[in-house]
């Protein structure tokens, strides 16, 4: 006999499935542009993206851009060389977290309570879901002011509430299927950032130099902000997100229930997610580089240093460099926390469902896991109280950088062991290469995490 719907569930459907409508007009216009032969090899290339994609498009978060924007506004063009150097430390280390999923069909968390100690996982997955809190709350009012850049009169408590509402009934009530292709596209409103920049008349000469050549003053503040930068761009959440995400896209594919996967993957499957990971870090970083000079070669250049949001960022561009970049930078803010934060809280769910041997997967409906749809609805619960109760949104980032830098070199640990041991990996463990770039990844975090620490105190 079917289950009877829930409540909650009568009372969402109607607008999840208008919002499941237009996910399908996005996606029957995806297909027939692909049909037709020109597009035929991009369409193809198009296809072997998913997680990878999303999981670099989603490191871009509002929290991540106004990391950018004060690193450009405060030394101009001098630290533009992390945007390259940061991309093959991500690159490798989410490539391991790819493989693990794709190889055991279990995610992080179900890897380490499977073969490591279960109360190392458990104080891993509070300092994550406390981190990931804090970043939630920060990207929705974020995403708000953005909103108000353009509506000065809109209400910020209706659209915090509105923006995690949205997100809440995406993530509960559209099929995995279609909501994974809604991820997709909107990474594409990261290429705001890339026309912000081109609509700033920057100086490329002075950008090509400074980027090529790597220095650091060794001040307290640049120190933090370099640490910060590392704290955004190799985070623990993207580590928990695309493995489950891998495990899920398998199981959504051959229709079976992931804990019970054995599939031994092929070349080819392989070598389409290393593409697909590669591309997602890559547009990460290509986004990192273009917010930092767009700042630097605008606010920088001005003496406008004192950029504590993307929303200030965002207000200091358009007396110099005109509407059409205040605009996208705008957009931008909105657009990425959209993506960042089912992530967010995705990868907290994900991490302590399999911590505790929960049922799981965005592929489920509400009624098959509640657990799992619990923990995201808390998560983002919290978020918005931390909007409520006085908290200064830049400490919040601060508080998470610092969980961020306690929590990475643990989880990247048992990251390069786990990707490492032939009995968990069968013939697919790391290279000889790829496990040096994920210990070094490692101690460059330690360190990271350990100066970021010691700046609050200094």
């Amino acid at each position: 006999m079917p289950q009877k719907e829930s409540l909650v569930e009568k009372i969402f459907s109607e607008p999840a499935e208008l919002l499941e409508k237009g996910i399908e007009e996005v996606v029957s216009f995806e297909e027939k542009l692909i049909s037709k032969r020109p597009f035929k090899v991009a369409g193809k290339y198009w296809n072997t993206l998913g997680p990878g994609l999303i999981t670099g498009a989603s490191d871009d978060d509002p929290s991540g851009i106004a990391t950018y924007s004060q690193t450009g506004a405060q030394y101009g063009f001098q630290l533009l060389w992390l945007s390259w150097f940061t991309f093959p430390l991500m690159a490798v280390v989410q490539e391991m977290c790819a493989r693990i999923g794709i190889v055991t069909g279990r995610g992080l968390a179900a890897n380490i309570r499977h073969h490591y100690s279960k109360k190392v996982l458990y104080v891993v997955t509070i300092l994550l879901f406390a981190a990931n809190a804090f970043n939630i709350g920060a990207d929705l009012g974020a995403m708000a002011q953005g909103v108000q850049l353009l509506f000065p009169h809109s209400s910020f408590t209706f659209l915090v509430f509105g923006f995690a509402i949205l997100s809440l009934l995406l993530q509960i009530f559209t099929t995995y299927e279609r909501y994974a292709r809604y991820l997709k596209y909107l990474a594409f409103i990261l290429l705001a950032y890339v026309f912000s920049a081109l609509l700033s008349h920057l100086d490329w000469h002075a950008i090509i130099i400074h980027a090529s050549h790597p220095s650091l003053t060794f001040s307290k503040n640049e120190i933090f902000l370099v640490c910060a930068i590392l704290g955004t761009t190799i985070s623990p959440y993207l580590f928990f997100w695309q493995t489950s995400q891998e495990v899920e896209e398998r199981t959504l594919r051959t229709h079976k229930e992931e804990m019970g996967w054995h599939q031994n993957p092929s070349k080819e499957s392989l070598k389409n997610v290393r593409s697909d990971v590669w591309t997602g870090m890559f547009f990460s970083n290509i986004v990192m580089f273009f917010i930092i000079a767009a700042c630097a070669g605008t606010l920088y250049a001005h003496g406008i240093t004192n950029i504590t949001t993307a929303a200030d960022a965002a207000m200091a561009l358009r007396p110099i460099a005109g509407n059409g970049a205040f605009l996208l930078f705008a957009l931008g803010i909105i657009g990425t926390g959209m993506l960042a934060i089912p992530v967010l809280a995705g990868s907290t769910s994900y991490a302590i469902s399999e911590c505790f041997g929960w049922k799981h997967g965005l592929y489920r409906k509400l009624n098959e896991a509640y657990a799992f749809y619990g923990i995201i609805i808390i998560s983002m619960i919290l978020g918005i109280v931390f909007n409520f109760i006085g908290l200064d949104p830049i400490r919040a980032l601060i508080y998470s950088a610092v969980g961020n830098a306690i929590v990475a070199p643990i989880v990247l640990f048992f990251i390069v062991r786990l990707s490492s041991n032939s009995d968990v990996m069968r013939t697919h463990t790391n290279g000889k290469y790829l496990t040096l770039i994920g210990w070094i990844t490692i101690w460059l975090m330690v360190l990271a995490g350990g100066a970021a620490i010691i700046s609050l105190f200094l």
